[in-house]
């Protein structure tokens, strides 16, 4: 009976052992560097599993014979399990192109790079540690082919070019959503932390029919941090010899079935600098405060909830350097001050497994004097969409009902009725597109899709995009996409109201909607070698514009006359990269970019004229070298851009240069590594480079009839003046910020 009993209570425990063994820990760590990988995935039984700080992974009692995981910045590692093995270590190695990244910007839909038809090329938050930058604006000057550029010497405006396209064709998207768009591009992209990116993703070429208005040079993806994966404690200090300061602090949190991160950056510049002496301040100075917090909520069945919010609020001023607030609006002392406060929402829900609810609304207030002439501009913009996706045999669909509101007003004449009244811009946008992806074979895809919207301003608009992917192996894709790109104009852009505030706005013609046609062509190659991994990849692009809006400032000083280009405008050229890892962690990377941008219109005989559109250079491209000393934990970073000739905006006989010259800016950091802790030093533009004369008459900004340069009835003084000059602050080609040191420590705490 003893025995009996003994026998059953074995077999009931063997029993018990094989159906419920135990869960299996897996930690995936840098082949490099040793750090856990957190954020790596593994796919399982229609699951996503994701690998928390520490880079650990708990996969279910039932443990499969092998998995694949994978991880921004990593190659795709394929892995057996031991079932006897209560945890295994897994080493991800280091990639040089970021190829096997997954993305979403090309479809929507989570997939590795080398599979999306579309290419997309995506950038982890270690790559712009490489060289530290207090905004998005700064960093993605290190992209190849995409371009940071200054439009503006006293108040710092910018815009982020793709392709050597002015910034308004180009989309920026925080997690999806359209948040920087119209009036918040002039100064929102210097107000996006980098501590709050987790990738950035780049499409470049329209990509419209996904998007709509906006993405007709190509589109910009912020990923931001997921609470989930987040440190428990993050922060990052720096300095520079310049006299900058700014510190991104976050934490997560968990309050019961949700997760959550608050990150708070402040940026700080107040020393005033004339390295170049013409009494202006080389860089503007800025008080600089951004709150970011993000929720994730658990659901049953896995369906997503989330939302975020972030707060910002700037001051900034430049000018002369005898400038005080207290000269504000007057016309003795010059300077530009800006006041910007900004709020920003973006929330998904889903509705079911195939279903999703997505929803963003961002408020940007602006206060600012330029000299005398004070603006005052407000925009709200909503936007939601439902979108739909599927898997069926051999399709992957995506379709989705967006809708989008704009309502802009100022103090401008643009915002005020011929009676005197005012009346805000209210621009509505409501379409509908589908998508569909095919794989033929495990060789050939076929994208197509189609996208419909409709405006209160300039009707309906189509934009269709197809593309072919021919993927022979894992290692070589080839990909031939061609598409429409639009954008529903905004007249009423800050940048309008600086520039003519005081003039009447004059459409000749009912405007019609910008369109682009381009065709694009792009080949990646992985090459692995006993020593390591090389990266290669190239791709020519050729876009042709139709409708293309021209403002005209020349006709009528009084006036700012708006009409479709009569004419071709063209963006044309080729782009390509090669990275190299070797396995001892040594990583090299050059790019580079050729391309001509023109419009084609008549000139006085009329004839057509070829006319190279300003701040494109032909030849521009980034570098990287990048080597750790494993036995001090330490990395050295040289990264670095070379620009090529650029036509700038120049007077008729101006003294200043119509084209730029070559140059190179050189950055150099050391970074060690402690247990939590890393400290680094950079040198920013080592070899000192700085433009010469970016603004014409500085010691004239007002343009005073009876001073040195005008007569007191406003004409040019023959003498002093003989050409006419203006107050000029727009010649911008390279950073008005010489060599600096920057000096920083980052602090993380799982």
């Amino acid at each position: 009976m003893i025995r009996l009993f003994i026998i059953l209570s074995i077999t009931l425990l063997l029993q018990q052992t094989y159906a419920n063994p135990e869960p299996l820990r897996i930690e995936v760590r840098d082949a490099v560097t040793g750090e856990p990988v957190a954020g790596a995935t593994i796919q399982l039984d229609g699951r996503q599993y994701i690998s928390n700080v520490s880079g650990a992974f708990l996969l279910p009692s039932q443990k499969p014979e092998k998995i694949i995981i994978t991880a921004v910045g990593y190659q795709e590692m394929t892995t057996e399990i031991d079932s006897s093995k209560k945890m295994m270590v897994v080493t991800l190695v280091p990639t040089a192109g970021q190829l096997n990244d997954v993305v979403v910007s090309a479809s929507m839909r989570p997939m590795q790079r080398m599979e999306s038809p579309i290419p997309v090329e995506s950038y982890s938050s270690r790559f712009f540690k490489r060289n530290p930058t207090t905004s998005i604006f700064d960093g993605v000057s290190m992209i190849n082919g995409v371009r940071g550029q200054m439009t503006c010497n006293v108040c710092n405006t910018g815009e982020i070019r793709i392709n050597g396209l002015d910034g308004p064709y180009t989309m920026v998207l925080i997690d999806g959503m359209p948040i920087v768009s119209s009036l918040s591009t002039v100064y929102g992209l210097s107000g996006i932390p980098n501590s709050m990116v987790k990738r950035i993703e780049i499409v470049k070429g329209p990509a419209s029919t996904l998007y709509g208005s906006e993405a007709v040079a190509g589109l910009i993806n912020i990923i931001t941090v997921d609470p989930l994966t987040a440190h428990s404690l993050s922060a990052d200090i720096s300095g520079t010899t310049m006299g900058e300061w700014n510190a991104d602090i976050s934490s997560k949190f968990r309050l019961k079935k949700a997760n959550a991160l608050l990150g708070i950056n402040y940026f700080n510049y107040s020393n005033p600098l004339d390295v170049n002496k013409d009494n202006f301040t080389d860089f503007t100075l800025q008080n600089r405060l951004s709150l970011f917090n993000k929720w994730n909520f658990e659901r049953l069945n896995d369906l997503p909830s989330s939302f975020a919010i972030r707060l910002f609020t700037e001051n900034r001023w430049g000018g002369e350097m005898q400038w005080t607030p207290q000269f504000k609006g007057t016309d003795s002392i010059y300077g530009e001050s800006i006041e910007t406060r900004r709020a920003e929402f973006i929330g998904q829900y889903g509705l079911a497994k195939n279903l999703q609810a997505e929803a963003s609304y961002n408020y940007h207030f602006q206060d600012s004097w330029y000299g005398p002439m004070h603006y005052i501009g407000r925009q709200h913009t909503a936007f939601g969409q439902i979108r739909w996706q599927k898997k069926s045999g051999k399709n992957d669909w995506v379709a989705g009902l967006p809708v989008r509101m704009i309502l802009y007003d100022d103090n401008t004449p643009a915002t005020v009725k011929e009676n005197g009244m005012n009346a805000p811009s209210l621009q509505t946008l409501i379409g509908a597109f589908v998508q569909n992806e095919h794989t033929f074979s495990k060789h050939w895809t076929l994208l197509s899709g189609i996208r419909y919207e409709h405006t209160n301003f300039q009707g309906g608009v189509w934009s269709p995009r197809v593309a072919l992917k021919w993927q022979p192996n894992k290692s070589n894709t080839l990909r031939i996409s061609g598409g429409n790109g639009f954008r529903i104009v905004n007249l009423f852009t800050e940048d309008h109201a600086a520039l003519s505030g005081f003039r009447q706005v004059i459409i000749e013609e009912e405007l019609k909607p910008e369109k682009s046609w381009n065709i694009n062509a792009n080949y990646s190659a992985q090459l692995n070698t006993a020593k390591g991994l090389l990266n290669f990849d190239v791709s020519g692009f050729f876009t042709w514009f139709n409708n293309r809006i021209i403002p005209d400032y020349d006709t009528d000083p009084q006036k700012i006359i708006y009409t479709n280009l009569d004419g071709q405008a063209i963006s044309r050229g080729l782009s390509a990269n090669v990275d190299w890892v070797h396995k001892n962690g040594l990583r090299a990377g050059i790019g580079t970019t050729f391309m001509d941008v023109f419009v084609r219109e008549e000139n006085e005989e009329g004839n057509r004229e070829k006319v190279p559109q300003v701040y494109a250079p032909k030849w521009s491209g980034t570098y990287s070298f990048s080597y750790p000393i494993k036995k001090w934990n330490t990395n050295i970073d040289l990264t670095g851009t070379f620009t090529g000739p650029m036509r700038l905006p120049v007077f008729p006989n101006d003294f200043r240069p119509g084209y730029s010259p070559w140059f190179t800016l050189l950055n150099l950091q050391v970074t060690k590594r402690f247990n939590h802790t890393e400290l680094y030093v950079s040198g920013k533009n080592l070899l000192n480079y700085l433009p010469r004369n970016p603004i014409l008459h500085p010691d004239d900004p007002f343009d005073k009839p009876g001073g040195r340069y005008w007569l007191t009835d406003g004409t040019p003084n023959p003498v002093t003046n003989p050409h006419g000059f203006s107050f000029d602050p727009t010649y911008n080609y390279a950073p008005m910020q010489g060599i600096r040191l920057l000096v920083g420590c980052r602090i993380s705490i799982h």
